[in-house]
């Protein structure tokens, strides 16, 4: 399905279901909101990765948080449907801000209950080398969205993820980064101790033979 919207460029990767912050002070993008919030239309954010743009997530407004007296707003807004760049155009028709043709992509969000609980015991151990296993709570009809920001990939990775319209394959990824991230933060830490333990006297037992 193709929708004509406007889209608001962004350096970040926005999730379906995701709630996302916004702090709008470009004039242009101040009417962007106005306007949506007159017509009762969602916007896109298309991840710009300082290169290019092709995909993106459908946002709705859910809430004007704060209006400033310069016009500057704070909103809340939610990721709905993962879409395809068909069309860009900055500026889009008579506005100040871009716009264009989108098409909404198909999402299959089915999991295998043994993928799922794999990211979740991976993610869980992450969030304790962290020490924030209580900051993140997991969105279970949507594991992968819920844990992609959090466990340290880079844009394009994250980017990776959005593109990638399979639940269960969008897990894999996450085993496949997890399971290098662990074991790597565990040699950070025993190099760690060793360089502590340099110049101390320390307790050795030399091995029997």
């Amino acid at each position: 399905m193709d929708l004509e919207i406007p889209l608001f460029p962004l350096n970040i990767v926005a999730y379906p279901g995701e709630l996302v912050n916004l702090h709008i002070f470009e004039p242009r993008y101040k009417d962007l909101v106005r306007d949506c919030l007159d017509t009762d239309q969602h916007f896109g954010i298309p991840a710009y990765n300082g290169k290019t743009m092709s995909h993106g997530t459908e946002m709705m407004i859910i809430k004007v948080e704060k209006v400033y007296p310069d016009g500057r707003m704070d909103i809340r807004s939610r990721g709905l449907r993962v879409f395809e760049i068909q069309d860009f155009y900055d500026p889009w028709r008579d506005n100040s801000y871009a716009g264009g043709r989108v098409s909404v992509l198909e999402n299959d969000m089915d999991s295998r209950s043994d993928t799922a609980e794999k990211v979740l015991k991976l993610s869980k151990e992450l969030f304790q080398w962290l020490n924030m296993n209580e900051k993140f709570k997991i969105d279970s009809d949507s594991i992968s969205y819920s844990v992609a920001h959090k466990i340290g990939f880079k844009l394009d990775e994250e980017l990776k993820v959005l593109k990638t319209l399979s639940e269960h394959e969008r897990q894999l990824l996450i085993i496949k980064h997890l399971e290098k991230l662990l074991p790597a933060l565990e040699r950070a830490e025993q190099a760690r101790e060793r360089i502590m333990m340099n110049g101390h006297f320390r307790h050795l037992v030399p091995p029997s033979f």
